[in-house]
């Protein structure tokens, strides 16, 4: 199931190279208990072998989540580390609740060295520490060579992600947040279904829309989402408001502007959700009330032609039931005319370094081997993930299946990746902007509300945000 975390670039980009999506938020789904434990090393850490580089400290405690990518490559590539750096240890602790076990460390001002956060009952800790300044500056980390040598290491990074909000939180140019696995979200569709009966892509929203006949015609409704989680409707939301309005509209939803919901920008984004829920057949009945799970059941067995979701979604219902000869098939989110590109929305997962750390130097040293070319492939191999790295789908092929590959080429031939992390609300806020953004499309998708009236509701609630960072502001 996909979490909600707000950790993605607040620019849009043509990606020109190979990128990647990983099993990306969407991978937080069960996992075995909380288990730490201390893999052995080599050496050991009282005695390195001669030869090896030296840390004042040679011991690295790191906490990871451990939801749907699991821990085996981070065990994994404990190992090899400790193999490369003779005398190093490293301790890892991984859970899916990992925030219950490193807060009260963090509270008592004794973090772990290491972390990588992720899932949707664990980021509000990330956000916290972000808050408080509470993360060492990493920028000295992407500016020195790569492991391989060479250029900077900032320079194996995805394009736009070092500079998104996602790593620099501040907007200051400093990056305190490590970007690790990619993830890529939109529409999907039976490609088996399109390939056989010869059904066109659709380039534009009308050209989606039209596909209604098409789909009443092959006996299923054109759209289904996963009702009770209506976040996943994001992935068409983000991308058309760049589509409408680009980069300027997309900062003003990101930047909690009240006057975002007085904008034909709004207008049109919104109401595709309301002309969907008005038109008949466009929306598959009891869509609202299926969770994730069955409403991507019921997409897989022919009872709707799209559903929004992201890369881990092959992944995820890999046992579930489909009809026959069904294939994934990527669209990405369509343009509103002709004359502009498919478009997808993107995510990054994390990775920090507490401010108060005990050993930062090593966790420095660690972070840049998880970008190594062996590091990439086993991350790969063990998780299916993929790093936000150029050139790692080609280094993940193996590991990966073809329709999920074919998703990283179809962005890298040329979709514009789009996405955006909203500014933090003030400290104390009873306000979540997502879950005010996204909850309420319910009551569209239902009837209930117009787009006029969720529209006034968005801009009482943001004005109401806004006064509480001026008044947070002139507190401090």
């Amino acid at each position: 199931m996909k979490t909600k975390k707000w950790v993605t670039t607040v620019a849009a980009s043509v990606v020109a190279m190979s990128v990647l999506a990983g099993c990306g938020s969407g991978n937080n789904g069960g996992s075995n208990e909380a288990s730490p434990s201390a893999a052995s090393p080599s050496a050991s850490a009282s005695s390195p072998s001669e030869g090896g580089k030296q840390f004042e400290n040679m011991e690295l405690n790191v906490a990871v989540f451990q939801g749907g990518y699991g821990r085996e490559y981070w065990d994994t590539i404990a190992e090899d580390f400790m193999q490369d750096y003779p005398g190093t240890k490293i301790n890892i602790t991984a859970s899916p609740k990992i925030a219950e076990l490193v807060r009260p460390k963090i509270v008592a001002g004794n973090p772990p060295d290491f972390m990588y956060i992720s899932g949707s009952d664990n980021t509000p800790i990330l956000n916290g520490l972000i808050k408080d300044k509470a993360l060492l500056d990493l920028t000295d980390v992407f500016n020195e060579p790569s492991e391989e040598g060479g250029a900077p290491l900032k320079d194996k990074i995805l394009p736009g992600v070092l500079e998104s909000r996602s790593s620099s939180p501040y907007g200051d140019g400093k990056v305190y947040l490590a970007p690790y696995n990619f993830g890529v979200m939109g529409l999907w569709y039976n490609k088996t279904l399109f390939d056989e009966k010869g059904i066109p892509v659709p380039k534009t929203w009308d050209e989606w829309f039209a596909l209604n006949a098409t789909a009443k015609d092959n006996g299923r409704a054109l759209f289904t989402y996963q009702g009770l989680y209506p976040g996943y409707l994001e992935e068409m939301i983000v991308p058309s408001i760049y589509s409408v309005g680009g980069q300027e509209a997309l900062d003003q939803f990101y930047n909690l502007d009240p006057e975002f919901w007085k904008s034909d920008t709004f207008k049109q984004v919104w109401g595709l959700m309301e002309r969907i829920a008005n038109e008949d057949n466009a929306l598959m009945k009891g869509t609202i009330a299926l969770n994730h799970t069955q409403s991507q059941t019921a997409f897989m067995q022919g009872k709707a032609m799209f559903i929004p979701n992201g890369t881990w979604f092959e992944d995820e219902m890999k046992d579930a039931p489909r009809e026959d000869g069904f294939q994934f098939g990527f669209l990405g989110a369509p343009a509103f005319t002709a004359d502009k590109p498919a478009m997808a929305m993107t995510n990054v997962e994390q990775m920090v370094i507490p401010a108060k750390a005990k050993n930062p130097e090593l966790a420095k040293e660690f972070l840049k081997y998880l970008y190594t070319d062996k590091s990439v492939k086993l991350n790969a191999e063990k998780s299916k993930g993929v790093l936000a790295v150029k050139g790692a789908p080609d280094m993940a092929k193996e590991f990966i299946s073809e329709s999920t590959y074919n998703v990283y080429k179809a962005v890298d031939e040329g979709i514009v990746t789009v996405n955006g992390a909203f500014q933090s609300v003030a400290k104390g806020s009873k306000y979540n902007p997502s879950d005010e953004i996204f909850k309420p499309i319910s009551s569209i998708m239902n009837k209930q509300m117009t787009v006029e009236e969720y529209g006034a509701k968005m801009y009482d609630i943001f004005t109401d945000i806004q006064k509480e960072l001026e008044q947070n502001g002139a507190q401090e």
